[in-house]
């Protein structure tokens, strides 16, 4: 038996973003190449976007006090679940085991454990509110790119990685897109503001507000890019 919480180092982990790989750039091609259809993995150029990855970095450093906290409680209840479960396995394995009793221990490790996790989650909300942020910010950005890359190949027809079997490399798109939404939007404002909410949580508010017969309460909305001003949401 192993119920375990998060530890530390795994804690530690889901907060680092791991460094993207790089777009693989084209190959020759083996065959004919169709013309005016491209690839594009518009998820993984979000990923290995400069924004994404320096928003990464600087998360580290922005939201330390919470990473730091979600460690030491990850290791404090640990603590605490390590002995119950020693004595589980221990009582488990007695020669006329109380299943009535195992039963009672089981089922306190597990709420342990996952009050243990909910807390730690809500130490770390900050860090993934953050990332959502970031991730809108840049996702308003693929469109355009993904248009000036595929003008630039003179694509027509775009389709995602999992809609084909196989392809040749030459159809990839994937690292034209990243260079433009590279230029385009370099970097990305880490903390959301006041209230932000994530686009599919705005969408849900705004929808109960017009069943209820209310107007929906204006969010902030991901920030535009730099020299271009945002218009307000629903414009």
């Amino acid at each position: 038996m192993k119920l375990r919480i998060a530890s530390a180092a795994l804690v530690a982990g889901l907060l680092v973003s791991a460094a993207p790989h790089a777009m693989a750039q084209a190959a020759a091609p083996a065959g004919p190449i169709v013309a005016g259809i491209g690839i594009a993995d518009l998820p993984g150029v979000l990923r290995a976007s400069n924004a994404y990855r320096t928003a990464a970095q600087q998360r580290q450093t922005t939201y330390k006090p919470q990473i730091d906290q979600a460690k030491t409680r990850a290791q404090q209840i640990q603590a605490q679940i390590d002995p119950l479960v020693a004595k589980f396995d221990a009582d488990r394995k007695a020669a006329n085991p109380n299943e009535a009793a195992l039963r009672a221990q089981y089922q306190q490790i597990q709420q342990i454990q996952q009050s243990g996790q909910e807390e730690i989650n809500r130490i770390l909300a900050p860090l993934q509110l953050s990332e959502a942020y970031v991730e809108e910010q840049i996702s308003e950005q693929i469109g355009k790119a993904l248009q000036q890359a595929s003008a630039k190949r003179k694509i027509t027809i775009v389709l995602p990685p999992d809609g084909v079997v196989t392809a040749d490399k030459a159809y990839d798109l994937s690292q034209d897109v990243l260079t433009e939404l590279n230029t385009l939007f370099p970097a990305a404002q880490l903390v959301p503001p006041a209230g932000w909410m994530p686009r599919a949580q705005r969408e849900q508010a705004a929808q109960q507000a017009a069943a209820a017969g209310q107007p929906a309460a204006a969010a902030p909305a991901a920030a535009a890019p730099a020299g271009k001003k945002k218009q307000p949401e629903g414009r």
